[in-house]
This record gives structure tokens, sequence and C-alpha cells, in this order.
């Protein structure tokens, strides 16, 4: 990006295959899109959700925003559709806050798949009434201007993460995750064959074993050359004195 712009649409993607990435956690897509590239989707600890137990997942419409100033999230929010998920960013900045309570009133009512902000949020006890799924970096009540030029639906950084305008945007307890367009189907296939996988492992722990022996750890126990001592560490200890 050279100049400030704004984009008004996005690309799309197979809405069935969005719909099943909402039926998977964030850990099977991470787990789904291998170690590099599940690594590099995921945003850091520090994107939380204002909400725990909430889960979304849409294709993202993306608003940078000048430090302080939040006009780009609101010409972005005019713009977002059903479903669609809005990340915006000020480079993670705490001055000037993205996102409040009217912004969550009317993205409600525009019926939005959700919000991830890599910045300020505030009105957070009337956000927490509202159960609207909000993720952010921050809380400060400080004062957004708006009146600075950014960007509208081009590519940005959000929490160290790329996010291109309608990559899927999933998004649960334990984080938010950004799949690329061209890896959903991988995601959800991979995914899809985890939770296959783990419904046979608790069928195994119900039948008494334990995961120890169902993943074959031994194996890998004993490639570390760990030493094993039968007994416990206090006879041990008075065995050498």
């Amino acid at each position: 990006m050279t100049q400030p712009v704004i984009y008004t649409r996005i690309p799309g993607s197979d809405p069935q295959l969005v719909a099943e990435a909402a039926q998977h956690g964030v850990a099977d897509l991470h787990e789904a899109l291998g170690a590099a590239g599940g690594r590099m989707a995921l945003m850091s600890p520090r994107m939380r959700p204002l909400n725990p137990g909430l889960r979304i997942a849409g294709p993202a419409v993306t608003a940078y925003n000048y430090p302080g100033d939040n006009l780009m999230m609101h010409k972005a929010l005019s713009m977002i559709e059903e479903g669609q998920v809005l990340v915006t960013t000020n480079g993670g900045g705490t001055q000037g806050a993205l996102w409040g309570e009217l912004a969550a009133t009317f993205a409600r009512n525009r019926r939005v798949g959700g919000v991830i902000v890599h910045g300020s949020i505030r009105d957070t006890d009337v956000l927490t009434e509202m159960r609207f799924p909000v993720w952010a970096t921050d809380i400060s009540p400080c004062h957004p201007e708006k009146g600075a030029a950014g960007a509208v639906n081009v590519p940005i950084v959000c929490d160290g993460v790329m996010v291109h305008p309608g990559d899927i945007v999933v998004a649960d307890s334990d984080g938010v995750l950004v799949i690329p367009r061209d890896r959903l189907r991988a995601a959800v296939e991979g995914a899809r064959s985890r939770k296959a996988k783990e419904n046979e492992i608790k069928q195994k722990i119900a039948a008494g074993q334990s995961l120890f022996e169902i993943a074959n750890m031994q194996s890998a126990l004993d490639a570390t050359g760990i030493e094993v001592r039968e007994g416990s560490w206090a006879q041990d200890q008075a065995g050498r004195a």
C-alpha cells in the first residue's frame, strides 16, 4: 500500500466451508494448518475474548487506523455485511479506543460475525452484558479522534498476523486464528480428521487406557535416554547418606 485507500469489496469463500470452520475449535484448525503455517496464522495470547465461551468464523473485513483515530474502523463498519468479521488495528497502541458500545450496537443490528481489535476497546461492562463477540489486546477509555486517513480492505498486520481481506477469521476462548482463503478447505478437512481421531481416543480412555499408552509415548521417552529409577526421590537420597 503506497497511499490511503478504501476498497468496498472482499473476495468470497465457500459458505459451507466457513460454516464448518465455525464448528471446529481454534486449536484443531491451528494444528491442521501445520507446524509453521499454524503458528503464522495464530495471534498472540494478548488477543483475548471479552466474553469467553463465544465462537465465531467469518471472512475478514480489514481496517488500518492512524494511532489515536478510528475513522477507518467506522468506514469499514458502515460497509460490512452479515456474518463478516471486522479486523481492525492501529498498530496495537492504546491511544484512542477503536471499539465501544455504539459500534457494537450497530454491528449487532447488522448481524456482524464479530470484531478483532489490535488496540483498545472501551465500554466493556456494557459489551459484556451484550455478549457481543469481541477480541482485543487492550482496554482503555481513551478518546478516539475521527479525522485521519488509513486504509480499508487491504492486507494488514493484526497482532503479528498478516490478514488479507476475505481470509477466514476463527476465534474462540483459546484465541484468534486467521486462515488464508486458499488454505480453508485443507484446514477444515484436517480439523475434521483430528476430531474423528480424538473421538476414537476418548473411546479408548473410556475403556481404561491412558494417553501415555494410546500415543505410544514410551517410545518417545526411551529416545530421550532419561533414567528411570524404581522407588522415590526420598529413598534415593536416604541411600546416598
